[in-house]
């Protein structure tokens, strides 16, 4: 996330979930130094081709180079995989980093240091309570590491338990695990005596109040650290020892400003790069499972912590791959628990599959019981797609009920359609195909029924519920009738949006005449409430707001003003535009004589053109409108007023077109 606050020309970033306001002088010295050929080729071995450097693509596996990267334009491009950015975003792909820790990242490398600036009294008071959390749970780990080792009661209790459970003292260490003791205010004691603010701790989780009195919240349990993306401390999971039926088996740490459970997965820090180079996620439910699977040498696995899945964990594992396998307890609990998270996955685009551990085990018992090696056959061996896996249960407790499997076939059409997007066509016909033989079932019947779940979907989502509105990406008119060719040409071409946006970028500090640059020339062209109704992509609409925004604090925007942003959609959209290729062939020389001219010698006719451009389309739109609004006229007064409007507008059409130099006909 980032914000722009030009009154102070600061940039707040969440980094570790903490507000740090880095200033725009100390960005724009990041951007002055970064060399994208430099960073890069840390990464990817580069070879010289003309003005640009290919070498073989990092994202994807390819035997033909095809990955450029442009040291003008400071951007890359595969061209096998699409895959594309500047240097930031590169960082922010292959190191997995977030958009604060790759800008300390450049700043270690460039040896700059950051100046951070205080914000409002809000973000100060949440960034002070995140310090104060994180440096709280740090001091806790070292009091509950320092209470398992070097006490006797955590020897002789704990370290015993997590032994006799088959963890090695390596393991143990290497997770930060702890223990906390059975006094009732051990930690409590120690936190206040070392001056710890008491509304944090209690908000920490870490002690309760009782009677005025601070006590500790997890007695007599092993401390399970949860680590966030860079190590640091979000809170803790705490797990009994002894046999009580009171209590809870776990303690989690409350919801605070730095632990949202949601978004955590246990075990992420140690596993992220394990997960990168397996290009698979294994995610189970407990703490334990994660230990023991780590210490057997499976390295690429993380806990969901006994909640169902949520939409923000499926995330973070898609920064890392798009291949999960959940593995998950046999019983009837541990199908349930996995078969709940199944349609989030799919409309992530993830590759599900399941392993279900058998005897009533868990993963943690089931790899002490056979051994790793035998443990990570048997995951190889018994992975189960994860729709077929549904359809075979779903099949099963319907029996011969023949409505009961009704049933079925309408649930396993909507699972299906969640796999909706265009990239997956063949994915989603694949299973269609399997499923339609399964349940024999007509492939084309069962085709249609996902696809009319897509189209509810869609419906519901976009709420067409006016039946005068466009819609863009289908060319349709306001009005019930077909559009003529010009207006619904109009409708379709994003091309002029984005032309107008890379002129602004590439000759927007250029000089209009004696007084004014093209910016300003063109800003006030358009009125700021025109834009929305000149251009589609609000995203587009979007960039050259805050080009207005910047150049107003006389700030000279460029596109390496939107390429070092944090937005990474705008990003893409800025890098799209850059890479229209407007150079002229070497081969032109050949037959052409003299001075070639260049796109930057006409900007003047480009800028007018396409302003024009936009200008026609919105006319034509509002003509189609009044079209509509006289036809439902019934009183003369306002058919009168709607006639003179059209007149209007076609009198202003005929101008713009004239000035143009462009014939519209109807």
């Amino acid at each position: 996330m980032c914000a722009y606050l030009w009154g102070s020309v600061l940039k707040v970033v969440i980094l570790n979930n903490i507000y740090i306001l880095i200033s725009q002088q100390s960005i724009q010295q990041i951007q002055s130094r970064i060399d994208i050929v430099d960073i890069i080729g840390s990464y990817v071995k580069l070879k010289k081709r003309g003005t640009n450097y290919l070498g073989l693509c990092p994202f994807h596996n390819e035997k033909s180079p095809s990955f450029t990267v442009s040291p003008v334009k400071e951007i890359y491009k595969c061209f096998g995989c699409g895959k594309s950015g500047n240097s930031i975003g590169f960082l922010m792909e292959h190191e997995k980093l977030s958009y604060g820790e790759t800008l300390r990242w450049l700043a270690n490398k460039y040896n700059i240091e950051l100046e951070e600036t205080e914000t409002s009294p809000e973000f100060k008071i949440q960034q002070q309570a995140a310090d104060s959390l994180y440096i709280i749970n740090n001091f806790a780990k070292d009091f509950f590491a320092d209470t398992l080792f070097n006490t006797e009661e955590g020897r002789d209790v704990a370290l015993s338990y997590l032994k006799q459970r088959g963890f090695r003292e390596d393991i143990i260490r290497k997770f930060q695990l702890g223990f906390n003791s059975s006094s009732r205010d051990d930690f409590a004691k120690v936190a206040v005596a070392a001056q710890y603010n008491k509304e944090f701790l209690l908000k920490s989780g870490l002690v309760v109040q009782r009677d005025d009195r601070l006590m500790d919240n997890y007695r007599e349990r092993i401390i399970f650290p949860i680590h966030n993306q860079s190590g640091k401390i979000l809170g803790f999971g705490a797990r009994i020892i002894k046999s009580n039926d009171k209590a809870p088996k776990y303690i989690n740490t409350p919801e605070n400003e730095i632990y949202v459970k949601s978004k955590i997965l246990y075990g992420s820090y140690f596993a992220r790069m394990a997960i990168d180079k397996a290009d698979e996620c294994l995610l189970v439910e407990g703490y334990t499972d994660v230990v023991s699977l780590h210490q057997a040498g499976i390295e690429n696995v993380v806990a969901s912590g006994g909640t169902s899945l949520t939409i923000d964990q499926l995330r973070l594992i898609k920064k890392y791959t798009n291949n999960l396998t959940i593995i998950y307890d046999g019983d009837n609990a541990g199908i349930k628990a996995a078969l709940r998270g199944l349609d989030l996955a799919l409309e992530e685009s993830l590759n599900v599959k399941l392993v279900l551990i058998p005897d009533k085990e868990d993963p943690d018992s089931y790899l002490n019981k056979i051994g790793a090696g035998a443990f990570t056959e048997f995951i190889q061996v018994e992975k189960k797609d994860f729709i077929l896996f549904q359809l075979e249960i779903a099949l099963r407790d319907a029996g011969n009920d023949s409505t009961k499997k009704s049933v079925v076939v309408n649930q396993v059409a909507e699972t299906i359609s969640k796999i909706n997007k265009t990239a997956e066509f063949t994915r989603r016909q694949d299973y269609i195909k399997q499923v339609s033989e399964i349940l024999r079932i007509e492939e084309s019947g069962l085709n249609a029924l996902v696809n009319k779940f897509i189209r509810d979907k869609i419906t519901k989502d976009e709420n067409l519920t006016a039946k005068t509105e466009i819609n863009i990406n289908a060319g349709e008119s306001l009005t019930d009738k077909q559009p003529d060719e010009a207006f619904n040409l109009f409708n379709k071409d994003e091309i002029h949006e984005q032309a107008l946006v890379r002129s602004l970028i590439e000759f927007g500090l250029k000089d209009w005449d004696e007084d004014q640059k093209v910016a300003s020339w063109l800003f006030s062209q358009i009125e700021d409430n025109e834009l929305d109704k000149m251009l589609d992509n609000k995203l587009l609409v979007a960039i050259i707001q805050q080009y207005k925004k910047w150049y107003n604090e006389d700030l000279e925007p460029t596109a390496k003003s939107f390429l070092y942003g944090e937005d990474q959609e705008m990003n893409k959209v800025i890098i799209n535009i850059m890479e229209v290729n407007t150079d002229i062939s070497p081969n032109w020389k050949k037959h052409y004589e003299g001075h070639i001219p260049t796109r930057a010698e006409y900007f003047r006719e480009e800028v007018i053109s396409t302003l024009n451009y936009l200008k026609i389309r919105k006319i034509k739109r509002l003509i189609a409108e009044n079209e509509q609004d006289l036809q439902k006229a019934t009183n003369p007064e306002d058919q009168l007023i709607y006639l003179q409007t059209q007149i209007h507008l076609k009198e202003m059409e005929i101008e713009i077109t004239r000035q143009a130099g462009t014939v519209i006909y109807k």
